[in-house]
């Protein structure tokens, strides 16, 4: 993975991510996209949040607002920084095109928006207004893979991707099977008591999604084995990719 060396066509990449970031940015004070100005950007000890975006395009995203939203998490004590983003960051990904969004990760901005390649845009109440929060975007271009004129990859035949493949067979991957997902507000969330029925978005028969690391590879039907669950697997979803 490499930056990409187009700052025109990253920034104007950004501004749109940063306009859907803005719509969903949990501020007490709407806010709009600005003009990044290096003079008034946030301290380098400040806290962002991060999330990975892997799809057609990818970029790493990183957004600067704990002091935008610090009065909507003051009231609402169980949700976390990163978790208040998410919903802001998965509407600035959306921009990028299909693709999957990494967990968002609170920590040190460390200096991200002075970085080569990251197109940074600040957030403000109006034009010319103090920044109140800042959104930094890095797009990556895939390093394409060399092809034989045979359509084999180097490396392939006499064992080759299995040597290399063997390498990895003791790295242990997390497996969930997921029976359905529902979205709820805040408000709901906080108001979640024993007892409380969820609806989700899939029928009741129907096969649970298998992931691993978060990737879909195959779905099955939901069986119980020496009183535990188990997952009987009833489809191999291919890689499109």
């Amino acid at each position: 993975m490499a930056p990409t060396t187009n700052a025109s066509t990253d920034l104007a990449v950004a501004q749109a991510a940063a306009s859907e970031l803005a719509r969903l940015l949990p501020s007490v004070v709407p806010l709009v996209p600005v003009p990044f100005d290096a003079a008034q950007a946030p301290a380098p000890d400040a806290v962002a949040v991060r999330a990975s975006f892997v799809g057609g395009v990818s970029a790493d995203l990183v957004v600067v607002a704990d002091a935008a939203v610090a009065q909507v998490l003051a009231s609402a004590g169980a949700v976390s920084l990163a978790d208040a983003m998410r919903p802001a960051l998965e509407a600035a990904a959306a921009t990028l095109g299909p693709g999957v969004l990494d967990a968002a990760v609170a920590g040190s901005l460390d200096g991200d928006l002075a970085e080569p390649g990251v197109a940074a845009i600040a957030l403000a109440p109006a034009p010319g207004e103090a920044p109140q929060a800042w959104f930094g975007l890095r797009t990556r271009t895939h390093t394409p893979v060399p092809q034989q004129r045979d359509g084999v990859r180097p490396g392939q035949g006499a064992g080759g991707d299995r040597a290399a493949l063997r390498l990895l067979h003791d790295v242990e991957l997390t497996l969930t099977a997921e029976i359905g997902r529902t979205r709820l507000p805040v408000r709901q969330v906080l108001e979640l008591v024993p007892g409380t029925v969820l609806e989700l978005d899939r029928a009741a028969g129907s096969p649970a999604d298998v992931m691993v690391n978060g990737r879909l590879v195959a779905r099955g039907e939901v069986v119980v084995v020496d009183e535990d669950y188990g997952i009987r697997i009833t489809e191999i979803v291919a890689n499109e990719a």
